[in-house]
């Protein structure tokens, strides 16, 4: 089955740009109608569905962090990557990677076929 695992700064201080890679094996980040995303969950509140790229490489975007918010991919590593600009303490969460085939911008985690285990990351000074 596929597994993902995050890698991420642990601590980043306000103001800088959050890095998250994602890196996918026993599958290919370029299947066919693969869709995949980052999700997060802030303490204390509930996941919040953030961007994703395709097997084709196009990108989708939430609204309300698009503006500083870029993935990208590497096929050769099959890795994606998140980044986050401009990070404030409410930046604070656990993220996660999962994957979704044909669907992406949800949050509910049964619409994904398989989550990494998820990575803190939190935004202080």
């Amino acid at each position: 089955q596929v597994q993902l695992q995050e890698s991420g700064p642990g601590l980043v201080k306000p103001s800088q740009t959050l890095s998250l890679t994602c890196t996918v094996s026993s599958g290919s980040i370029t299947t066919n109608y693969y869709y995949w995303s980052v999700i997060r969950q802030p303490p204390g509140k509930g996941l919040e569905w953030m961007g994703a790229i395709n097997y084709a490489g196009s990108t989708y975007y939430s609204p309300s962090l698009k503006s500083r918010t870029s993935i990208s991919r590497d096929t050769s590593k099959n890795q994606f990557t998140l980044q986050l600009s401009s990070v404030t303490p409410e930046d604070t969460a656990v993220y996660y990677c999962a994957v979704a085939r044909g669907a992406y911008g949800s949050a509910t985690p049964s619409q994904y076929a398989y989550w990494g285990q998820g990575t803190q990351v939190t935004v202080s000074s």
